[in-house]
């Protein structure tokens, strides 16, 4: 793989890891598109080490809060405040997805990057995302949220082993479909890929070092995925703020469209 290459996967993991639109969607489908060698899921993986540091850095106020909550929930066996609340929801939430990982990690690998069946849950996704989004009034923040609530969203985290389906979109949807107003939802979504996101890298990223070595393409594709990943967020938080999520759904019906119509073309 060239740095040019990683630098292009970087960036498409950065900004589509936040964006409703499935980060593995794209990193599946660009060699496929280009022509490229596919660098694997390991590889794929360990740029999430660059959207991991965005996601930090962003919300590293919250994440100081988030910490002394988490203490102070052991000391006190209890949890009393809202940011007391949110650290024992964000763990709730994090569970479904860690043993979803351990199970279908094999499947993840191999069938679930089918570029039919990518077209296809890129579809579907985006039509439930903009139908939830429409027909469900925006209600409720982080405040309001329940243990319930947490473990709904991480449940529906684990759909996003299946490539095409968004781990940002299928968590919003959810937490949309729960009537949490889109920012909320939002952030939610975010704070709660920190846990996943590290997990999974602590164990693929000494893969992809072991399969292409710690070289300038793998350095150059983590930088660019940790760039872009921080727009993303500062980009969708800000939009979300004054618009729905159609924008995002129809990208989805574009970019499956044009991946089915590539397959006939190609035979």
């Amino acid at each position: 793989m060239t740095v040019f290459q990683a630098i292009v996967l970087g960036a498409l993991q950065g900004l589509s890891e936040f964006l409703p639109i499935s980060s593995s969607a794209h990193l599946t489908l660009a060699p496929w598109l280009f022509g490229w060698p596919d660098p694997g899921l390991a590889f794929d993986v360990a740029l999430h080490v660059g959207t991991l540091a965005a996601v930090l850095w962003f919300f590293r106020r919250e994440w100081v809060q988030l910490t002394a909550a988490a203490f102070r929930v052991v000391s006190q066996r209890g949890a009393r405040t809202p940011e007391e609340r949110r650290a024992v929801f964000l763990l709730l939430a994090t569970i479904p997805g860690g043993i979803g990982g351990l199970l279908l990690n094999d499947l993840a690998e191999t069938t679930f990057r089918s570029p039919a069946l990518i077209a296809t849950t890129l579809v579907l996704m985006g039509a439930l995302l903009w139908i939830v989004d429409r027909v469900v009034p925006p209600e409720r923040d982080l405040d309001a949220m329940r243990w319930q609530d947490a473990l709904i969203i991480g449940l529906a985290q684990v759909c996003a082993l299946v490539p095409g389906v968004s781990r940002s979109g299928s968590t919003i949807t959810a937490g949309r479909a729960l009537r949490f107003d889109r920012q909320s939802g939002a952030v939610f979504s975010f704070l709660m890929s920190m846990p996943i996101t590290a997990a999974a890298a602590a164990h693929e990223v000494p893969k992809a070092i072991a399969e292409g070595g710690f070289g300038a393409p793998l350095v150059a594709g983590v930088l660019a995925s940790g760039l872009s990943g921080w727009l993303a967020i500062s980009v969708l938080l800000r939009y979300v703020s004054r618009h729905d999520y159609k924008a995002f759904a129809l990208y989805r019906f574009a970019l499956g469209a044009l991946i089915f119509t590539l397959i006939a073309v190609r035979g």
